[in-house]
């Protein structure tokens, strides 16, 4: 039976991960580590997947401090069902040119033998993109709304 994580083991993933603590951080995924960030990849440089420890380490060294100077997570809510962990937070940072950024994500994580070897993120991407680039997104015209008694096929 495999063992159930405990809320102290999410944690401390967290505090490490926050932290920037990334000797921690590398000794709770599990070699086979599938993380993935849901996201535009040609904005959001840490978007995308990775699919072992090495790969989300060199994420975590590289990339991640390209983007931001400084980076913590905020937990809201954290639902653990055995080996399964859904987490609602908040990511906040300063980027290098100073402005502050702040935008909801959620994570799904599942662990076996004590580490991580999924991690999926859904972050808020549209607000991530506008605050990390500066630029409002123009989605264009609004939509024509159809009359009631129009029909449309699809």
């Amino acid at each position: 039976m495999p063992q159930t994580i405990s809320r102290d083991q999410v944690l401390a993933f967290y505090h490490a991960y926050s932290q920037r603590d990334l000797a921690a951080v590398e000794t709770f995924l599990h070699e086979d580590v599938r993380w993935t960030v849901n996201g535009p990849v040609d904005v959001l440089a840490y978007c995308g997947e990775r699919r072992n420890r090495g790969d989300v380490m060199r994420m975590l060294r590289q990339v991640v401090p390209q983007m931001f100077r400084h980076r913590q997570f905020d937990i809201d809510k954290i639902l653990i069902d055995d080996n399964s962990v859904a987490v609602l937070a908040r990511l906040s940072g300063v980027k290098h040119d100073g402005r502050a950024i702040c935008f909801r994500l959620s994570h799904f994580v599942e662990f076996r033998d004590g580490r991580i070897v999924t991690l999926t993120s859904i972050i808020d991407s549209f607000n991530a993109v506008e605050q990390i680039t500066g630029q409002t997104i123009d989605l264009g015209a609004t939509p024509t709304l159809v009359p009631d008694n129009d029909l449309v096929s699809v």
